[in-house]
């Protein structure tokens, strides 16, 4: 996989999901990762084939869409405060999260490599609690060493 962009924040209190991708353009365009289509592409992906992971306890959602609005790839992860509101991928069920994982790939096929080693490891809890609760350059590195290694 090139060279990717890694970040890790602590997020705000959204309202809604939209303002989480209307978040994510805005940091991801601002470093020139994205184009400025991103968030329309961003916004019809969500509507049409939802990104909400069930998992055994909690939900997950890794927002993403076609590889033609990125710039340069990079992942963006999200631990939020509260819980918001997202659709299911794989139902018409709401689920809530707190980890929002946004992948930017420029390669249609790391796309699909990077979502199986990063569904692989959501799957597990401890990872997941990591994720939301080590300082934020200790999960950087956790997730670089276990996802993309």
């Amino acid at each position: 996989m090139s060279a990717i962009s890694i970040n890790v924040a602590d997020g705000a209190a959204f309202k809604n999901y939209d303002e989480v991708l209307q978040h994510i353009h805005e940091k991801q365009y601002a470093d020139g990762i994205v184009k400025d289509s991103y968030l329309k592409a961003l916004r019809e992906r969500e509507a049409d084939y939802p990104t909400g992971i069930l998992l055994e306890g909690y939900a997950v959602a890794i927002p993403h869409c076609d590889s033609q609005h990125a710039v340069s790839p990079a992942i963006y992860i999200i631990r939020l405060p509260e819980d918001i509101e997202v659709n299911q991928a794989d139902g018409d069920e709401k689920l809530w999260v707190r980890l929002v994982v946004n992948l930017v790939v420029t390669h249609p096929s790391e796309q699909l490599k990077l979502l199986k080693a990063l569904f692989n490891h959501l799957q597990m809890v401890d990872f997941y609690h990591q994720m939301l609760e080590l300082p934020a350059e200790e999960a950087k590195a956790l997730f670089i060493n276990t996802i993309i290694k």
